[in-house]
């Protein structure tokens, strides 16, 4: 059982998560990291299959070559908003900080691990990638409840991020995840507050014994 103190703090931090993307070049205590990794490596996972692995990148001429990664597919996506002029407006969106963060850590899905008969997943292939997002969620709210900010970057070609890490094949670089301090933590989402999108209505979200309903 949690204290009233401990569960408010729970929902504390889940409120107050954000995707942040602009950082200060402070370095992550070490301590703070191995505390973020484990969090991530007790998350839940289908067939306890573990799916995950993380790639710590500090290297300044790596984050640069993953900056351009992310770059090259934010010009590439803009094409796509053409038609309702919302280009221009895309394309002034900071969408990465990679370059900007102390750490960057690309968190990968092992789909070979377990073997070819895994605990839940012969029914929904899909679970792997699921199992590494809860790690990620995991890895979020213990940032977050170290005072730290994370962005998950997610415009690149998975061909580019598995050349510039040296990834085998057969692993799929799931996200790339900036953390580091920030003097910027938005208060709301940032694309809620750029008028890109709206929080929906959870009401309208929720049926009852079938869809629609």
């Amino acid at each position: 059982m949690f204290t009233n103190e401990e569960r408010e703090a729970i929902y504390k931090v889940i409120f107050t998560r954000r995707d942040v993307r602009t950082f200060s070049p402070n370095k992550v205590p070490k301590e703070a990291v191995d505390r973020i990794l484990e969090a991530a490596h007790y998350a839940p996972s289908v067939g306890f299959m573990q799916p995950w692995n993380f790639i710590l990148v500090e290297s300044i001429d790596t984050k640069k070559r993953l900056a351009w990664a992310a770059d090259k597919e934010r010009r590439a996506l803009a094409i796509h908003y053409e038609e309702d002029d919302r280009a221009t407006k895309f394309l002034n969106l900071k969408v990465e900080g990679i370059k900007e963060a102390p750490l960057t850590i690309c968190v990968t899905c092992d789909s070979s691990r377990g073997g070819s008969h895994v605990l839940g997943r012969n029914s929904i292939p899909e679970t792997d990638i699921m199992s590494t997002a809860c790690a990620i969620q995991n890895m979020w709210l213990a940032a977050c409840a170290e005072g730290l900010a994370m962005g998950w970057v997610s415009f690149y070609k998975k061909s580019d991020i598995r050349d510039i890490l040296k990834i085998p094949f057969h692993i799929d670089p799931v996200a790339l995840i900036s953390i580091g301090y920030t003097d910027v933590y938005p208060k709301a989402p940032i694309l809620e507050t750029e008028k890109w999108e709206k929080r929906q209505n959870l009401k309208k979200l929720i049926f009852s014994d079938k869809w629609g309903e």
